[in-house]
């Protein structure tokens, strides 16, 4: 643990003094480094989730539970939260009002940041088709590219390394950060965004303006065939006729699982009612026709 924690504070030797920062461990392995590694740099931490015991880890806590934590940052005074998964190859960030900065946001906030210290290679991001539109838009107003892949992040880490880009990652808070790792890590990700903190002044929720959030609804269909689902003139066309709708306003996106005998049906329009709205047109056709 003291050579990764030496490493570490090396890759992003911040001054911190003064901030004060809440995490949440998910009573899984950052319980043992995150806290450290923060004081180190200065920083007053409050850590919450941080007592292991085998059995309690992601237990309504972590960055795939935040409620509570997100809860507890509204309650203190802290400059920003962070929140970690049980293994902490992931971490989301959490804002003084409570508010969640997902993967997106922290790819939109370092890459610009890379960018402005002319850091940032071919000058284009790496991330899944499921990140928010808003990412997107966000990233072309900026100039910057955005690279594509399937969902995962070793499809995410297969074009960085191949064209050699520093920075990629998903939704969930799982970043890759070429220059320093080959892989993700939480606490790694949680230093290069209080860098760009640090080193511009802005707080996390001024640094968050800019990438509009379209609302995401996600629907699984269980189906006979995925394959035939995937082929099916019906289903292309009504595809087809929700994106020509949204007009560059929303997508439509349909892909199968992996793993389960699931199509997974999701939108992104500028509302709640019409990304439901577009769902149930496409969803209901896969399930009049190949539903299990």
């Amino acid at each position: 643990i003291e050579i990764y924690l030496d490493w570490i504070v090396k890759e992003y030797p911040l001054d911190l003094s003064g901030w004060k920062i809440a995490i949440d461990c998910a009573n899984g392995s950052s319980s043992f480094t995150a806290k450290k590694a923060l004081e180190r740099l200065g920083a007053e931490v409050t850590a919450f989730h941080n007592e292991p015991n085998g059995i309690n880890i992601n237990t309504k806590c972590g960055s795939t539970h935040p409620e509570l934590f997100c809860e507890e940052m509204k309650k203190g005074d802290y400059t920003v939260g962070l929140t970690f998964d049980g293994d902490a190859d992931r971490q989301i960030m959490v804002r003084p009002d409570g508010e969640l900065v997902n993967g997106d946001f922290m790819l939109y906030i370092v890459g610009k940041y890379l960018r402005d210290q002319h850091k940032l290679t071919n000058n284009t991001i790496v991330t899944t088709v499921m990140a928010n539109l808003g990412l997107y838009k966000a990233m072309e107003r900026e100039g910057i590219q955005v690279e594509k892949t399937q969902v995962g992040d070793k499809y995410v880490s297969e074009v960085m390394f191949r064209d050699n880009y520093v920075i990629g990652g998903e939704q969930s808070g799982h970043i890759i950060l070429k220059e320093h790792a080959t892989t993700g890590d939480g606490l790694l990700t949680a230093l290069s965004v209080l860098e760009v903190m640090k080193n511009t002044g802005k707080g996390i929720i001024e640094l968050c303006d800019g990438l509009k959030i379209y609302p995401q609804l996600l629907v699984n269909v269980k189906v006979t065939d995925k394959t035939l689902v995937m082929g099916d003139e019906e289903v292309q066309k009504s595809i087809d006729e929700v994106n020509e709708e949204l007009n560059g306003n929303g997508r439509i996106l349909v892909r199968p699982s992996g793993t389960e005998p699931l199509l997974r049906v999701m939108a992104e329009a500028e509302t709640d009612e019409i990304c439901e709205r577009l769902v149930g047109k496409v969803a209901d056709i896969i399930r009049r026709k190949y539903g299990a």
